[in-house]
This record gives structure tokens, C-alpha cells and sequence, in this order.
């Protein structure tokens, strides 16, 4: 595994210098302003990744603020409490995608979520509280306690929200098997253990955000 920063070399090149290069980079949001997110959106965001996954994301980004009224803004209170025969009469509605699997998942969310909520005190004060050092386990719990929030999924609702994370787009995951991290995209224990020690390196090497790390990797192949 290279140094990171004889991986981002050649890159930073590529867009002209170092200011180029950060010009293009998206970086996550201070803690802080993490912090400040209400509830309502985290449940919001997350199902509309898990809607958009194997789906057509222009068609879901239409439809999704009547979606956002048919679940009256994603209120956790509302959405964890819906029984399947009320999901079911909603998921008719005009607007609504009708995919019953995920729309069930956004009551499994909510209610996965509010616990979160009443133990951090809310979800922005969970998420804000996210670092590197628990990155891997952080996302196993996030797959184990929500519906349909592991992999690819849950890293696209995680950086819309601002929070510092990877994401195994197709260039992202070719790096990591070049720089032998992983020969596929993580699955095993091994592999998730892998890409720890090696985020965790290049983190120390580089001084920079996992959002950052992810994309320089995906922006060195080809």
C-alpha cells in the first residue's frame, strides 16, 4: 500500500495544482453544523437513497417532495408508528413509488432512528459524533439496526448529510484492489479490518477527510 500522498500526486497534477484539486473535491460538514440537523431529515435522506437504489434517480428526485407530504415530512413519531395496512394505503397514493419493501423501510427507519434519537438526544448529535477510528463499526451498526442501509446505500444518504465518509463508487473500489487493501469490494471481516488500518493510515499520512480520501482514489484511476 502506497503512501497517500504518492497516490494524490499524479492527481493534483491532473487539475492544475493543489488548488484545482480542491476545487473539485466535496468535503463533509463541520461536526457542528451536523450537530444542527433535524431529525425529520437524516429519515428523509436515508429512504430516499434506499428508493434510489437499482432505480432511476432523476424519477425518485421528482416524485420525492410528494413523497415527503404523503409521510408529513418524514416526522419520526409519525412514520415509525404506521402499521402495514396504513403503509399499504399510502404507498397507493398519487405520487408515491410503489415499491413495498421500501416503503416499509422507512417505518423500520424511523423507528430504528428514534431510539437513536432518545439516546444521542437527537440524530445530529449520533452522527456528529462519528470518527474515523469506529468508521467500519459505525456503518456495521448502521446496517444491522436500519432496512436497507448497508453498503453503497447508506454512504450516498451519509455524505448528502455532510457526514465524513467513503463511497464504493466503481473507481473507488478498483483503487483499493490497486493499492492491495482488498482484492473486491469489502464484504468480510478481513476486508473491513483492512480498510480501517489502511483509512486510518492514509488519514495520518494525508490530513485529510474520508470524503476527500474516497474521491482521490476514485479520480486516480483511468
Amino acid at each position: 500500500m502506497r503512501n497517500f500522498l504518492e497516490i494524490e500526486a499524479p492527481v493534483i497534477d491532473r487539475f492544475g495544482g493543489m488548488s484545482g484539486l480542491q476545487a473539485k473535491l466535496r468535503k463533509p460538514l463541520p461536526s457542528d453544523q451536523v450537530l444542527t440537523i433535524p431529525d425529520n431529515l437524516w429519515l428523509s435522506a436515508a429512504s430516499r437513497a434506499v428508493f434510489q437504489a437499482g432505480f432511476s434517480w432523476k424519477v425518485v428526485e421528482k416524485k420525492w417532495p410528494d413523497i415527503e407530504k404523503i409521510f408529513y415530512g418524514f416526522d419520526l413519531s409519525f412514520c415509525r408508528y404506521l402499521s402495514e395496512e396504513a403503509l399499504d394505503d399510502l404507498m397507493r397514493q398519487e405520487g408515491m413509488i410503489k415499491h413495498w419493501t421500501k416503503t416499509r423501510s422507512i417505518q423500520r427507519n424511523a423507528d430504528f432512528f428514534w431510539c437513536l434519537s432518545d439516546e444521542y438526544r437527537s440524530l445530529g448529535e449520533y452522527f456528529s459524533s462519528w470518527n474515523t477510528e469506529n468508521y467500519v463499526d459505525n456503518l456495521k451498526y448502521l446496517r444491522k439496526g436500519g432496512d436497507r442501509l448497508g453498503g453503497k446505500t447508506a454512504q450516498v444518504f451519509l455524505r448528502r448529510m455532510g457526514v465524513d465518509t467513503l463511497v464504493f463508487a466503481s473507481d473507488t473500489i478498483r483503487a483499493l484492489i490497486r493499492e492491495g487493501v482488498v482484492n473486491k469490494s469489502p464484504s468480510s471481516k478481513k476486508d473491513w479490518l483492512a480498510l480501517q488500518n489502511a483509512i486510518e493510515i492514509w488519514q495520518g499520512q494525508s490530513n485529510r477527510s474520508l470524503n476527500e480520501i474516497s474521491q482521490i482514489l476514485s479520480l486516480s484511476v483511468g
